[in-house]
């Protein structure tokens, strides 16, 4: 079985491969991480490969350490060990988050293109790939989370605010115009965005959105053909499989 494992600024995401089906997924927040929560997550499946894509070096090294020590194997570290196998034109391609590339792989074999793809992690994404396979670039956009920390952070009377659905569109008291602004405000943000990328690329491009915060914010946008919470994951391997 394959362990793929997106290290990501907010959380971990792991996922269990038997054959392509993901039979058991789970996550760990990055700051947390401990060895002794994978295991007891891990549980008794017994796990013959592991493919990591990372946006966090030094939660990579860590990883990378404890599985070598767990499994008796190093694992596949996209970016190093592998390349994502899809035609990068970013002016500087290095600079490409490789969870970007591998979101946009995912999307090419499972959806075909051209494709927006949006993830909502903690910083918004929006990556444009051409009706013939290559990965153009995108936009990146404070996250909803980093937004609302920032309004409590920089203002000398706005509450800090967890994270949730607004009760309202037209907010009442502070709290729900804070959430309404987030939630309708990025709804918007991305639905405008991804009518702007269609006429640079084509109004026939399909829109998938997936990230950590998609469960949120998904239901608000109306410009989103599908939902894959799991597109880095399949991703991960795609590549490893080719």
């Amino acid at each position: 079985m394959l362990l793929a494992i997106d290290i990501g600024n907010t959380n971990i995401s792991f996922g269990i491969f038997l054959g392509s089906k993901i039979i058991k997924r789970f996550g760990i927040p990055t700051k947390n991480y401990r060895l002794s929560q994978l295991k007891r997550l891990l549980g008794r499946i017994n796990i013959d490969n592991s493919i990591i894509c990372s946006v966090v070096p030094k939660s990579t090294v860590i990883l990378e350490k404890d599985l070598r020590r767990f499994l008796d194997k190093s694992p596949i570290l996209v970016g190093k060990d592998i390349i994502v196998p899809i035609k990068n034109l970013y002016r500087k391609p290095k600079q490409v988050g490789e969870d970007r590339l591998v979101n946009a792989y995912a999307a090419v074999r499972l959806y075909g293109t051209p494709l927006i793809i949006v993830d909502f992690g903690t910083a918004i994404t929006f990556d444009v790939v051409s009706k013939n396979k290559e990965y153009l670039g995108g936009m990146i956009v404070p996250g909803l989370q980093i937004s609302l920390d920032a309004l409590s952070e920089r203002t000398a009377l706005l509450p800090k605010t967890k994270l949730n659905k607004p009760k309202e569109f037209i907010g009442r008291d502070t709290k729900n115009s804070i959430l309404s602004g987030i939630v309708y405000g990025f709804a918007a943000l991305t639905d405008d965005l991804v009518v702007r990328i269609k006429n640079k690329i084509g109004e026939n491009s399909k829109v998938i959105a997936t990230g950590g915060n998609i469960n949120l914010i998904g239901n608000y946008c109306k410009q989103l053909d599908r939902i894959d919470r799991d597109l880095t994951l399949k991703g991960l391997y795609f590549i490893y499989k080719k």
